[in-house]
């Protein structure tokens, strides 16, 4: 891969910015050919999108040679969903029922049945298209499941288990990376279009108006001018809570690494996972604040300001999608599309035979293919209110993700 002009991350952070700037003030504009373009990419989308331009073809930037997604998925995150959480009303969302579990867990068993299937599919239609032997092919896929239905660490698991070459496992990370940041491009679309999709959908998403109508009626209670003070204490506890979440996975991850033994046993390595804590606890301490008097700092902009720190690492994600990589692998890719959209029509099928709404569709499925790092992006795409609901599904899928990944393995395996 050629040097990409940039290499400075100064330099990138400032081009993110401009980029996430640009998209909101033009999105803001009057001008009617303007809003006709955004009604179809909404900004979210182009928060994304235009960043994985400017890494391929432009190739100004990369993810590969930055630590940008580093420190806003380590710091940012965290610190975002700290700041989202801290005025949640909890009742509120226990209240929206269980079909965004249902949601989450009909996204995982499309993933489980999606891989076999997609298999066959592509091999029936295209026989000579994946290169791959079958041998190599389904545990280098039991990867993707890993990761799909859990995270990095069960996707790690998998690899361990079934003791996936360095090479074919690169090739998967680039396949996984890929459709999984398409299909949440297209998930961040659809909130966008939600009233559309609910309608289709029929479903009833008066729980979550409810939930969002009190959140709105809270903010406007506690509003206020913010000052320097009010920032500073603000900052304060968003990274106070930053520094004592990474402070206990320091803590607990090696403590657990005593019993890794048990834990490969019980397939629980993922509690081995210093960003599964990391997300853990920040998402406890914000919980925590929401019942106290600090959940006020609401009225400053603490959800604003938590809605900043996820664009900036949505910006992040988006450069380090290499939208060349499909092209050179295109076996791979399209058992990987396959797969995607299986677990897609199950959702669509579930969604509109339970009446759920695309909320609970989009974020019961990002929770499985996203985890931690972009649940709650795409929850916050509907309203900053609803972010916890993606980070406490995420949560699950990690505890999920090794035993629905070899699941599908041994499935794969079979085909």
């Amino acid at each position: 891969m050629m040097q990409p002009y940039f290499t400075n991350d100064a330099i990138v952070l400032g081009l993110l910015l401009s980029v996430l700037s640009f998209v909101f003030f033009t999105s803001t504009s009057k001008n009617k050919w303007i809003q006709k373009f955004y009604t179809i990419f909404p900004p979210l989308l182009l928060c994304y999108f235009l960043p994985a331009l400017l890494h391929w073809p432009l190739n100004l930037i990369s993810g590969e040679n930055s630590v940008l997604y580093k420190v806003s998925s380590q710091y940012l995150l965290p610190a975002s969903l700290i700041l989202l959480c801290l005025s949640i009303d909890l009742k509120g969302v226990w209240n929206l029922g269980p079909k965004a579990l249902i949601m989450f867990l009909t996204g995982s068993l499309g993933v489980i049945i999606g891989g076999p299937i997609a298999i066959i599919t592509v091999k029936y239609l295209f026989p000579d298209l994946i290169q791959t032997n079958p041998e190599d092919l389904w545990k280098g896929l039991s990867t993707i499941a890993g990761s799909w239905i859990g995270g990095g660490a069960n996707q790690t698991a998998m690899k361990e288990i079934f003791s996936v070459n360095e090479n074919l496992f690169a090739v998967m990370i680039v396949v996984d990376v890929v459709v999984a940041n398409v299909w949440m491009g297209l998930l961040l679309y659809g909130a966008s279009i939600t009233d559309k999709l609910d309608k289709w959908l029929r479903a009833d998403t008066s729980a979550i108006v409810d939930l969002q109508n009190k959140m709105s009626a809270f903010q406007k209670g506690v509003e206020k001018i913010p000052d320097t003070k009010s920032l500073l204490y603000l900052l304060t506890i968003a990274f106070a809570g930053v520094a004592l979440s990474h402070w206990g996975a320091d803590v607990i991850t090696p403590w657990l690494g005593k019993y890794n033994d048990v834990l490969i046993s019980w397939r629980l390595t993922a509690l081995n996972s210093s960003f599964f804590w990391i997300a853990f606890l920040a998402t406890t301490i914000g919980l925590f604040i929401s019942f106290t008097r600090l959940r006020n700092f609401e009225g400053i902009g603490a959800s604003r300001l938590g809605s900043v720190f996820l664009y900036v690492l949505i910006a992040t994600i988006g450069m380090q999608m290499n939208l060349k990589e499909v092209f050179q692998n295109l076996g791979l890719f399209a058992v990987g599309f396959v797969w995607m959209c299986i677990h897609c029509i199950l959702l669509v099928l579930v969604a509109r035979w339970i009446k759920a709404p695309f909320f609970f569709l989009a974020v019961g499925s990002q929770a499985n293919i996203g985890g931690a790092a972009s649940a709650p992006i795409v929850a916050a795409a509907f309203s900053p209110a609803l972010a916890p609901v993606g980070v406490l599904l995420a949560v699950l899928g990690y505890a999920l993700g090794t035993y629905g990944g070899l699941l599908c393995a041994f499935l794969m395996q079979l085909i």
